[in-house]
C-alpha cells in the first residue's frame, strides 16, 4: 500500500525530488508517457508532477546551460539554516544557501565530503511527496560513494534518527560507485522511481529517446535499471 501525505517531519527522510532540464516541455512529454504523470504550474515557471492527483516531483527549466541536467533528492529538515551549518561543520559544503520559496518552504543545496550533491527542504505549505512507493512515484535514493564507511559516518551524523532510529524508514542506501558505474564516475545520488515491470520500463525509456545505462540487475531493495532521459538526466527505475 502506498504511503500518503506525511504529517510529520523526520529530519533526513527523502521528501522531494526535482529535475533541472534544458527543455521543460520535452521533459513533461517524456515523464508523462513513462510514468503517467500530469502537471500543474508551480513555482517560478516550474511544474509540479502529479500521479493519481498527488504531487510526486517537480520539473524546472535549467536557465544556466553550465549547470548539470540532473535529478536532485531533497531531505526534510525542520530548520534548513541549522542543518546547513551542521553540513559545514561535518566536512560538507553548502552549494546554495537556504532560500525561501514563497510560502512553499525553504530550499538549499549541499554536498557531502566526496562532492555528492543533495537538497535540503524545510517545509512550509509544501510538505513534500503526496505519494511515494507506488508505481510512478519516488521509492528510493541510492548514494554511490567511493568511501561508503565515510558516507555512513557523515549521513549518520546528520540524519541519525532517520537512518538508524527505532522507527527508521530511510528510503536511502549507500553503495560503492564501482558496483554499477565506471571507477571515474564521481560520487552522486541516484533517484529511483517505482515501476511494475523493470524490463518493460527500460524498453519504454528507449522508445522515448532515453538511454539504458545499466541493468536490469538485482539489488537488496529490488530489481533496478539505471537510465537517462532524452536530455541526459540520470535516474533509476525499481521493481519491487
Amino acid at each position: 500500500m502506498a504511503e500518503n501525505r506525511a504529517s510529520r517531519v523526520t529530519e533526513g527522510i527523502p521528501c522531494w525530488v526535482d529535475a533541472q532540464l534544458p527543455d521543460l516541455e520535452a521533459g513533461k512529454r517524456f515523464y508523462g508517457e513513462l510514468f503517467g504523470w500530469s502537471y500543474e504550474d508551480w513555482y517560478r515557471g516550474s511544474v509540479r508532477a502529479l500521479k493519481d492527483g498527488e504531487p510526486v516531483a517537480a520539473l524546472a527549466h535549467k536557465a544556466d546551460g553550465r549547470m548539470p541536467t540532473v535529478w536532485t533528492v531533497y531531505f526534510a529538515t525542520p530548520a534548513a539554516e541549522v542543518l546547513a551549518r551542521r553540513v559545514r561543520e561535518t566536512g560538507g559544503q553548502v552549494v546554495a544557501v537556504p532560500m525561501p520559496m514563497g510560502e512553499l518552504g525553504t530550499a538549499a543545496l549541499a554536498a557531502d565530503p566526496e562532492g555528492a550533491v543533495f537538497g535540503i527542504w524545510e517545509p512550509g505549505t509544501h510538505t513534500g511527496f503526496g505519494l511515494r512507493h507506488a508505481p510512478g512515484s519516488f521509492v528510493w535514493a541510492e548514494l554511490y560513494a567511493r568511501d561508503t564507511a565515510g558516507a555512513n559516518g557523515f549521513y549518520g551524523g546528520l540524519f541519525h534518527d532517520a537512518l538508524f532510529g527505532p522507527d527508521a524508514e530511510p528510503d536511502f542506501g549507500r553503495a560503492p560507485v564501482t558496483d554499477v558505474f565506471a571507477a571515474e564516475m564521481p560520487p552522486h545520488f541516484l533517484v529511483h522511481f517505482r515501476v511494475e515491470d523493470c524490463e518493460r520500463a527500460l524498453a519504454e525509456v528507449n522508445r522515448l529517446g532515453g538511454r539504458v545505462q545499466a541493468g536490469p540487475f538485482a539489488a537488496s531493495y529490488g530489481t533496478v535499471g539505471v537510465v537517462a532521459d532524452d536530455q541526459g538526466a540520470s535516474f533509476a527505475v525499481l521493481e519491487r
